[in-house]
C-alpha cells in the first residue's frame, strides 16, 4: 500500500511541479506522504490528547532542527509528547521534554530517508505548519552571563566534506581577516567552528582550517567558542548548551549552509547564510525564504558567494 501511495504521489508532484527536475520530485512526494501519514493520529492528537508520541531521530542535525524539533515542541504544547530520543548532547535543544534520551553516539544521514514520522521530513517547495511550532530557544536561554560592552556578532563557520566533495561553504582565513578587521571595533566577535570532539558528527568529515591558532595570534579580541567551552566547562553541561547561551544573546550572525545555518536561524535578528548554488537542495526549493525564516522570524540573507557576504555586511551590519 505504501509503495502504491508513493507512486501516486510522485504523479501528483510531477503534475503540480512539471517544471522542476524529475529527481527533485521525489523530495516533494516524500513530504506529501509524510503529511498524509499524520492522518493516522487524528484521534490521538485532537480527541484523546494523551501522552503517546515518541519522537525518535538520529539523522542530520539540519533536518532535526528544521523539522523534528518543532514537531516535538508542537506535541509538547498539545499535551501528547511522551518521549524524545536523539543523539548525545541534545538535551538542551529538547529542554521542554520531560523524558529525553540521548541514545545515539553518531548521526546517520541515511536515517532521514523513508522517515515519515513528521509532517515535514525533507526538502520541499512548501511546508506544513499544522504540527510544527517555533521553538523559543532565544527566550529560554537568554542570560546575563554572555553580555559585553558591544553587541555580539557570531561567525559560525565550518570546514568539512560536503556531498563527498572537498569543503564548499566556508570562510577561509583571508575572508575572516577582512571581516574581523572591519567589525571588531563595533562588535564583540565570537567565532564558532566546533571540533569533532565537541559535537556528534555524521558522514561529513571535519577538516582542519588552522584558523583557531591564527585568530588567537592575529585577532586576540575575538572570542573563540572552543576557548569559552574550556573556560566554562564546569558551568555548562556540554558544547551545545554553551552555543545556545551565546546565541541567545546575539542578534547578528554569519553562518554556513547546513546545520550551522539552521541553528543560527533560531535566534531572531539577522542571519547571513553563505550557501553556494553548487550544492544543496535549499536553492532549488527557495527554502531560505520559507522554512529558515519560520524558525524564529529571523531575517535571512542568502549569500551565494563571499562577495554577497560583504555586501550584506555593509548593508545590514555597519553600526
Amino acid at each position: 500500500m505504501q509503495r502504491l501511495m508513493l507512486k501516486l504521489l510522485y504523479v501528483v508532484a510531477a503534475l503540480k511541479y512539471a517544471g522542476i527536475r524529475q529527481d527533485l520530485r521525489y523530495f516533494i512526494r516524500d513530504n506529501y506522504f509524510a503529511r498524509l501519514n499524520q492522518l493516522r493520529f487524528v484521534a490521538k492528537d485532537y480527541i484523546a490528547k494523551k501522552k503517546y508520541k515518541v519522537v525518535d531521530f538520529h539523522g542530520e542535525f539540519d533536518q532535526e532542527l528544521r523539522y523534528v524539533l518543532p514537531f516535538a515542541y508542537w506535541h509538547h504544547l498539545n499535551g501528547t509528547l511522551q518521549q524524545t530520543i536523539s543523539s548525545s548532547n541534545t538535551k538542551p535543544f529538547y529542554f521542554f521534554s520531560e523524558n529525553h534520551t540521548e541514545k545515539y553516539e553518531k548521526r546517520v544521514w541515511q536515517a532521514g530517508y523513508d522517515y515519515y514520522d513528521v509532517p515535514n521530513m525533507t526538502h520541499s517547495p512548501s511546508f506544513s505548519f499544522t504540527k510544527w511550532t517555533r521553538v523559543p530557544l532565544k527566550s529560554h536561554y537568554k542570560n546575563d552571563q554572555f553580555v559585553f560592552g558591544k553587541p555580539i556578532l557570531v561567525i559560525a563557520n565550518k570546514y568539512n566534506i560536503e556531498w563527498d566533495k572537498p569543503p564548499i561553504n566556508f570562510l577561509d582565513i583571508p575572508t575572516l581577516d577582512r571581516i574581523v578587521s572591519t567589525f571588531k571595533q563595533s562588535y564583540q566577535i565570537i567565532y564558532n567552528r566546533p571540533l569533532s570532539s565537541q559535537i556528534v558528527v555524521d558522514n561529513s568529515e571535519i577538516m582542519d582550517l588552522n584558523e583557531h591558532a591564527w585568530l588567537r595570534e592575529n585577532h586576540p579580541e575575538v572570542m573563540l567558542m572552543n576557548d569559552l567551552h574550556e573556560q566554562y566547562r564546569d558551568k555548562v553541561a556540554n558544547f551545545n548548551y554553551l552555543q545556545l547561551l551565546v546565541y541567545a544573546n546575539c542578534d547578528r550572525f554569519i553562518s554556513m549552509h547546513g546545520g550551522t545555518a539552521a541553528l543560527a536561524s533560531y535566534f531572531e535578528g539577522i542571519n547571513i547564510i553563505l550557501s553556494h548554488p553548487g550544492g544543496g537542495m535549499e536553492h532549488h526549493f527557495n527554502e531560505y525564504d520559507t522554512i529558515f525564516p519560520a524558525l524564529s522570524g529571523a531575517k535571512i540573507l542568502h549569500a551565494k558567494n563571499t562577495d554577497d557576504v560583504f555586501q550584506y555586511l555593509d548593508q545590514y551590519y555597519v553600526i
